[in-house]
């Protein structure tokens, strides 16, 4: 699993491509989430709108997001 942030982005862009047709369709064709909270809600409509598959996708790498995230908040 990601490691670092840009892992973290990298991933949830992966997800946004592999899902765009059929969980993101309402998006811009050239949307990719630039911050933490575009992220989540990209990961959101990939658990809500796709397949057991997207789910388990998704709620993994939204574990990595909120772990970074927390880390970062914890140093601050």
């Amino acid at each position: 699993m990601p490691a670092d942030d840009s892992a973290v982005a990298r991933a949830v862009d992966q997800l946004t491509d592999e899902y765009r047709s059929r969980c993101l369709w309402f998006l811009r064709a050239d949307f990719y989430p630039e911050t933490d909270v575009d992220r989540l809600r990209i990961l959101a409509y990939i658990e809500r709108y796709g397949d057991r598959a997207a789910f388990q996708k998704a709620a993994a790498v939204r574990q990595w997001l909120s772990r970074t995230s927390n880390e970062r908040s914890a140093v601050s």
